[in-house]
């Protein structure tokens, strides 16, 4: 099974390669190209049983690619960009993976692709494509303020937490909203890199914690900055996945 990887990013790329060394050892690297221009002369003139491309290249958009050369091969769409998966699944695409992926979700990506080789059959339902997608992060809110409305950035909040069954954002300028969201639905929307369920009535942002110190029972006691209202104790079941995540490791 031959395939290439359209890449231009040195780092992505040797990332890329390790894990499909490690996922797929038979499967050989015919080539990588780094431009639009560079992979459609390949395509004009090789074959490879599947391709793993990002969409954003040195000199322009991977689309380019399909308008100047036919592509009937499988195509595993890499990005760090969500906007173009619509357009994607309308050419030949197995999957859409975000940057940064991991091995579990590449080996997803081929197992459905090794399931339909054979059948030569490709998405071709847009809502069942959208279905398949990442769900998308929360980027801003939207305030009210008396007759006013306006936005603030998610970067820009430091945490989010409850006080009787109200739900505040506060802000790395101490300032907080109450708003119509609950913890658990916050926690489904938010970045993960950024922001982890620290404790049952809170959600915090790595770039707000000033400082992480032992507490008795095993847990951890997590200080602010800007401070949260109230003691954050994140418990001692939680204390692996909080040390993870704090390291930079996502499951």
């Amino acid at each position: 099974m031959k395939y290439l990887i359209v890449e231009d990013e040195r780092f992505a790329y040797e990332e890329l390669k390790r894990m499909m060394t490690k996922l797929r050892p038979g499967y050989l690297l015919e080539k990588q190209t780094k431009t639009v221009v560079d992979t459609i002369g390949f395509l004009k003139t090789s074959a490879v049983d599947l391709i793993l491309m990002d969409i954003r290249l040195a000199d322009g958009n991977c689309f380019e690619i399909f308008n100047h050369v036919e592509v009937t091969t499988p195509v595993i769409f890499t990005t760090a960009y969500d906007e173009h998966a619509i357009k994607a699944f309308k050419l030949n695409s197995i999957d859409y993976l975000l940057k940064p992926f991991d091995e579990k979700e590449l080996e997803a990506a081929l197992v459905k692709f090794e399931n339909i080789f054979h059948n030569h059959t490709y998405i071709t339902d847009p809502k069942r494509f959208e279905q398949m997608l990442p769900v998308k992060t929360k980027n801003r809110f939207l305030i009210s303020k008396g007759e006013n409305y306006h936005y603030i950035e998610t970067t820009d909040i430091a945490h989010f937490y409850s006080e009787d069954g109200v739900v505040f954002l506060h802000t790395f300028q101490d300032k907080r909203y109450i708003i119509n969201y609950t913890l658990d639905q916050l926690e489904q929307q938010l970045d993960s890199r950024l922001f982890f369920r620290v404790s049952r009535n809170c959600l915090g942002n790595v770039k707000a914690i000033e400082n992480v110190a032992r507490y008795f029972n095993s847990r951890l006691k997590l200080s602010f900055l800007p401070a949260c209202p109230h003691e954050v104790l994140v418990s001692r079941v939680r204390v692996p996945d909080f040390l993870k995540w704090m390291d930079g490791i996502m499951e």
